[in-house]
């Protein structure tokens, strides 16, 4: 079954919390949180305090994605604040393997993400990983249009995994709506993350079932 991650990137901040109760009550399944530090991405969004103030709020598998140079630093705080799986970018560090090493110690479950133009991540990150995150936008801000070579990618991912008897999880990040979702689950996708589709829906339990339906 698809799981749709809605991202509170496209929340209003100004009630988070309340927006993130009304997402668990209309079904979903799990909250993206995207940690961005000005430096590995043009944009500043939140860090561990807030992580810690909004985990009280909901049950919900705690999706943080750490957009931040040098993710190392910070795994145990993140795991501390309340994270269920903690992802980065494996082109943030000069060690991956570390950082997935990191994450594995604090039991938490361990994701990797690539940009648009980075390839698939080699076999030795792969079998390690619970979750592969494909930014299907440049990352940086919310409410930009999907981009439609990613299918490619996301295919070609579905494909080894199939082939290498793999695990992980395939998770699309970046201008998912109504109208792509079931081209981007049919490639191989098996989490959604939506912001403003999801956000800005007058009915979120009926739009998150459209979205798993595609």
């Amino acid at each position: 079954m698809i799981k749709i991650y809605p991202s509170i990137l496209s929340a209003d901040f100004s009630k988070l919390g309340e927006e993130i109760r009304e997402i668990d009550n209309a079904g979903a399944d799990g909250v993206h949180i995207d940690v961005m530090d000005g430096v590995f991405v043009p944009n500043i969004t939140f860090g561990m305090p807030v992580v810690k103030a909004i985990r009280k709020c909901s049950r919900l598998f705690y999706d943080v994605h750490l957009m931040i140079e040098k993710p190392e630093r910070y795994i145990q705080a993140f795991a501390d604040a309340g994270a269920d799986g903690i992802t980065f970018h494996i082109e943030s560090t000069d060690s991956p393997e570390c950082v997935i090493d990191l994450i594995h110690e604090t039991g938490k479950k361990v994701g990797i993400s690539i940009k648009p133009n980075t390839p698939i991540p080699s076999m030795d990150l792969l079998k390690e990983v619970d979750l592969v995150l494909v930014m299907s936008v440049e990352p940086g801000f919310g409410g930009q249009k999907y981009l439609e070579a990613m299918n490619r990618k996301i295919e070609d991912l579905a494909r080894v995994r199939y082939e290498h008897d793999l695990k992980f999880e395939i998770e699309v990040d970046g201008g998912i709506n109504l109208e792509n979702a079931s081209v981007v689950t049919k490639c191989g996708a098996d989490i959604l993350v939506a912001g403003k589709t999801v956000f800005e829906a007058e009915d979120k339990k009926e739009c998150m079932s459209r979205l798993r339906e595609g």
